[in-house]
């Protein structure tokens, strides 16, 4: 099987730049999260040797998940200066490595990552592997075929997911964690779920209906009254969750497998690159 690396590049380069401290190029710039980045791809390289890989961006424009809900992460701060020039520069990062940069007005990157995984895993021959540090991508697992390399502590531990592992983990398929985030919500991306419906009380109706359009097709029939209640309370915004946590598959993306054939590393350009950043360790370990 030939691997295609599909890298959440924003999830990266934000957990980056929250785990490492403060670091400058020679010039005084603020490059840490660049830095984490680049020490991330060295290993990923290192260890998948992909034949195939690309790196999805978001975008500065509003969604189409803003546009249909405006509060859709509404409580998050402004994007840090110190961070904007390095999501600037990470573009640049990737072309250095001969990765692809995927990006389209309107869509996450997750949304990027999901067309390109439900393209390419078609591919007889093609194992997709999605590293992210957002959870969000565990729902686009598929058996084997598509498994999700997931940061778990700063940028170095990593825990990847199969279909076998995640049902371990959650209880339930990859394709039911839309609709336990129905339930739930997510306050990260300030999804707002069902009022009063925790992990446990999600999972026990996921576990018991498999989706959301079950439990409301059969709420009636649920026994405890005060959970009747939550849910019929909850109806719109259950099904308002559903859609805003569900990766979109289907973004009109023509680009092919070939198209995402990794170039040979340019050593000699990374150093370079490397030496004008100020990242010697990263040079001594081409």
């Amino acid at each position: 099987m030939k691997e295609f690396l599909l890298i959440d590049a924003n999830s990266l380069i934000h957990r980056s730049f929250h785990a490492l401290p403060p670091l400058t190029t020679p010039q005084g710039a603020p490059i840490n999260a660049v830095y984490g980045l680049s020490s991330i791809l060295l290993k990923l390289i290192r260890e998948h040797n992909p034949e195939y890989v690309a790196a999805a961006f978001d975008r500065p424009e509003a969604t189409f998940r803003k546009v249909m809900y405006q509060e859709y992460k509404a409580h998050r701060p402004p994007t840090a200066s110190e961070l904007v020039s390095q999501l600037v520069e990470a573009h640049h990062t990737f072309e250095e490595f001969g990765i692809k940069v995927m990006e389209q007005p309107g869509l996450e990157a997750d949304d990027i990552v999901g067309t390109l995984a439900e393209k390419m895993k078609k591919e007889p021959d093609v194992k997709v592997i999605i590293f992210s540090g957002d959870k969000d991508n565990l729902q686009l697992i598929d058996g084997d075929k598509v498994v999700v390399e997931l940061l778990k502590t700063g940028v170095s531990k990593t825990v990847t997911y199969n279909e076998a592992l995640f049902l371990q983990d959650y209880g339930f398929s990859p394709a039911q964690l839309v609709d336990y985030k129905a339930l739930i919500g997510d306050t990260s991306d300030n999804i707002p779920g069902v009022t009063g419906i925790g992990p446990k009380g999600a999972t026990d109706l996921i576990k018991q209906f498999g989706t959301i359009e079950k439990v409301y097709e059969e709420v009636g029939l649920i026994a405890k009254e005060v959970l009747r209640k939550k849910l019929e309370a909850g109806r719109d915004s259950a099904f308002l969750s559903k859609e805003l946590a569900t990766i979109k598959r289907d973004a009109d993306l023509p680009v092919s497998l070939e198209d995402l054939k990794r170039k040979p590393m340019d050593t000699e350009g990374l150093k370079k690159y490397f030496t004008e950043l100020g990242f010697r360790s990263l040079t001594e370990r081409l």
